[in-house]
């Protein structure tokens, strides 16, 4: 297996960044990747990979190259990574630093369009944010790219993994047919061979465009379709078209609390917010897989960026490093410029008749305190699954809010009775259901009686 050496510049920030690992200037990719993530463990073809990505690096976005090379590589990049956290998936290796030092001076320069627009290279820009950020890599870096997480022109969808493996699978096929099948000349519309009707030699660009509708022949047949631009002899007649069975429609779930997605959040930091003084930024993972919409990355975890009306009544220490409980299935909201993906649940004393604000306090509400950030949370005797989005024209937080409140023993519950909706529905018939998770009751600080939301 031939091996790839890491060049001077590269030498130098891996030293800095990682002083007790052994890098030299005769050591191959594998064994500084080795040396600098001992507890990762590389498989032969994975070794491979690491080799190639490193002469990639050495090669892409590179000066001497035409802008039409360059795009190319670029674009073969940012799909990889479409479906990968690392160059490797999710192992972390001495190749994913070689290529930030290699584009970091690239993407720096980039316009937003270039780097989250319809065209744009997303996924090359969240890897550059993740090696410069993750405490995996923990590079000494004397300027990092400036990366907005908020400012995206497009978003892109999450990839679906089976469609992907299906589209890798077709192409896999068709190449091998063209193998098998031999480079066949493709015929003009007026049946002559290309090249030979201008009696000559076929450049590189005619050789090249022949295997690409080559593919597109191949790959057309393989999913039944007709390739683009040529004629298919012998067509069978059409059949008539069936006219296609009605869609069920979609069955509605009844109303209940669980329709309303909770889970455990670990905020990981939390700030005032730049333009509204009554506003906390809070960045909380919420056990969301990689392409969840309405995330982003920080320190190596998939995280929501929350807006809470807190500040004022919840001190900014407390916010920071701590378990919440997050409603995570609202629609999401703008507030003073920032999107907010999620919601804080806070207990606060309910309002008395004839009055506008309770006057606090406030405190949040505190899931087990073994929990993991997204742990399910649900109301006893209500469990189901939750609505991937709240509609927000059925009102169903607004009509089931009512009923949350907390006890004299200071757990969190849901009261049936405060929701008319709702009377002799589930398991608990009357009375108040505990707010809880897998391995325990949420709780409060001292507010008892008080509403919680």
């Amino acid at each position: 297996m031939a091996t790839s050496t890491l060049d001077d510049s590269l030498i130098s920030l891996l030293k800095k960044s990682f002083p007790s690992a052994e890098v030299s200037t005769d050591t191959d990719a594998v064994r500084t990747s080795a040396a600098l993530f001992p507890n990762v463990h590389y498989a032969d073809v994975e070794k491979a990979e690491i080799n190639q990505w490193l002469i990639t690096a050495s090669h892409i976005a590179s000066p001497a190259e035409d802008q039409a090379k360059t795009d190319e590589r670029l674009a073969s990049l940012n799909t990889h990574l479409s479906s990968r956290t690392t160059l490797l998936g999710s192992k972390p290796s001495v190749a994913d630093i070689a290529l930030y030092q290699r584009l970091a001076p690239v993407v720096s320069k980039w316009s937003a369009e270039e780097r989250t627009g319809e065209q744009g290279y997303h996924h090359i820009v969240r890897l550059l944010d993740f090696v410069q950020n993750s405490p995996i890599y923990g590079l000494k870096l004397d300027e990092k790219v400036k990366i907005i997480l908020d400012e995206v022109i497009v978003k892109i969808k999450p990839i679906d993994a089976k469609a992907e493996k299906e589209r890798k699978k077709k192409e896999k096929e068709a190449a091998a047919s063209v193998a098998a099948s031999g480079a066949a000349t493709p015929v003009d519309s007026k049946g002559e061979q290309a090249g030979e009707a201008r009696g000559g030699r076929k450049s590189k660009k005619e050789k090249a465009k022949e295997k690409v509708d080559k593919v597109d022949e191949t790959v057309a047949a393989a999913v039944g379709k007709e390739a683009p631009g040529v004629a298919q002899q012998g067509k069978k007649e059409k059949k008539e078209k069936q006219p296609k069975p009605q869609k069920a429609a979609p069955v509605e779930k009844p109303l209940s609390p669980c329709l309303i997605d909770l889970r455990v959040g670990h905020i990981l930091k939390a700030t005032t917010h730049p333009n509204a003084d009554s506003l906390y930024v809070s960045t909380i993972a919420c056990g969301d897989p990689p392409g969840t919409d309405n995330t982003s990355e920080y320190e190596g975890q998939v995280v929501r960026t929350v807006c809470s009306g807190l500040n004022g009544l919840i001190p900014l220490e407390e916010m920071q490093n701590r378990k919440i409980v997050a409603v995570c299935n609202l629609k999401p909201v703008t507030m003073r410029g920032i999107k907010s993906a999620a919601m804080v649940l806070a207990a606060s004393p309910r309002v008395a008749e004839g009055e506008d604000s309770h006057g606090g306090p406030v405190e949040l509400v505190n899931p087990p305190a073994d929990s993991k950030a997204g742990d399910r949370v649900f109301f006893e005797g209500w469990e189901g699954e939750p609505e991937g989005m709240l509609n927000p024209k059925k009102k169903i937080w607004e009509t089931i809010q009512p009923g949350f409140t907390t006890t004299k023993d200071l757990e969190v519950g849901f009261e049936v009775s405060a929701v008319p909706q709702l009377a002799g529905e589930g398991e608990l018939k009357e009375g108040l259901s505990k707010l809880k998770t897998a391995t325990g009751v949420c709780t409060v600080k001292s507010l008892t009686g008080a509403t919680v939301r």
